[in-house]
């Protein structure tokens, strides 16, 4: 089951993907905690770190339990890209992961993510600098192609490994379909049987059926996933255990996502401070709370709120009554 990277072993080859905005430091220990195989961080502009953005600095924060762990790099420019790449190792990354999947009209129009994947030529320049500047694994995250008409994974794969990197993660879109239509997990078969190192599937995996069949029409090594984690944390180690032992982890009880939610909100107001991580467990929160009765005014009374202590209020006093309402 487990994927090896050279110096590091990926024990379950289920990974948590990275998430602009979700994937941080609070949310990766969560999903580590419950159980997965590896996580990844947040996309990271390589311009950013070696300027040391406190920003950057604060999404690149790493702590020993979340271990393995993946911090991912986005950029155009290789000497750029090698240099944050080596802050990183200096900090304590194990892996290294460059982003050529990002579609985000930001990104792209500054040459970076998705729009790597239309010059082989500069991106194989990228991806050999940041290999030849650490000793640590190097991955790549990528998609199928720019658009229906140029789905130059497999070969951009076979590039990939030629410069050194040891795994590829491939979303099953094109970068103009963004996240519309659905991932074409068979496609990534290709990419698979063009290359020896291991291949992860990623998209649309939000059951662990989705899960088993994306493994199965890619023949890929693992998977990883994404949104199907919203306000799920406990959503990897599900898939880990049936795809290790066919058994079925339910859901855990509302006593024990409360007890999810409050520890994953406290450490949010840790982790930012009391102002930014109050706005950020907003998204969280509400993903939390989703299809529970009273969720849609829960949501609105924390999106208003703004005081800490008053958001604690809200998600024991949301929570408590479905729990008497349960025991009766």
């Amino acid at each position: 089951m487990g994927i090896s990277l050279g110096s590091v072993t990926i024990d379950q080859p289920v990974i948590l993907a990275p998430m602009s905005g979700v994937s941080d430091l609070p949310f990766r220990r969560l999903v580590k905690r419950l159980g997965t195989g590896l996580v990844v961080s947040e996309m990271i502009a390589s311009e950013a770190m070696i300027r040391e953005t406190r920003q950057s600095l604060t999404m690149a924060k790493s702590t020993a339990d979340e271990q393995p762990m993946a911090v991912q790099l986005a950029g155009c420019e290789p000497l750029v890209m090698a240099e944050a790449a080596k802050l990183n190792a200096d900090r304590g990354a194990q892996i290294i992961d460059i982003n050529f999947g990002c579609p985000v009209k930001k990104v792209v129009n500054g040459h970076a993510g998705s729009a790597l994947m239309r010059d082989e030529i500069h991106a194989a320049r990228i991806l050999e600098a940041t290999v030849n500047a650490v000793d640590l694994p190097v991955t790549l995250k990528m998609r199928t192609g720019w658009d229906e008409n140029s789905r130059n994974a497999p070969r951009l794969a076979r590039i990939a490994q030629a410069c050194g990197i040891r795994m590829i993660s491939v979303h099953g879109r094109t970068r103009c379909q963004f996240y519309g239509g659905f991932a074409d997990w068979a496609f990534v078969r290709q990419v698979k049987e063009t290359v020896t190192i291991p291949v992860v599937v990623n998209g649309d995996v939000q059951t662990i059926e989705d899960a088993e069949r994306a493994l199965a029409l890619s023949g890929a090594d693992g998977v990883m996933i994404g949104r199907g984690c919203y306000g799920r944390p406990w959503f990897v180690h599900q898939v880990i255990e049936w795809l290790s032992s066919r058994g079925r982890v339910p859901d855990p009880p509302l006593e024990v996502q409360l007890a999810i939610v409050e520890r994953h909100y406290e450490d949010m107001l840790s982790h930012y401070g009391t102002d930014v991580g109050v706005r950020i467990a907003r998204k969280h929160v509400a993903w939390y709370s989703k299809g529970l009765p009273g969720s849609a005014e829960f949501r609105g009374a924390v999106n208003q709120t703004v005081e800490p202590a008053r958001v604690r209020e809200l998600i024991r006093g949301f929570y408590q009554p479905l729990l008497e309402r349960r025991a009766a």
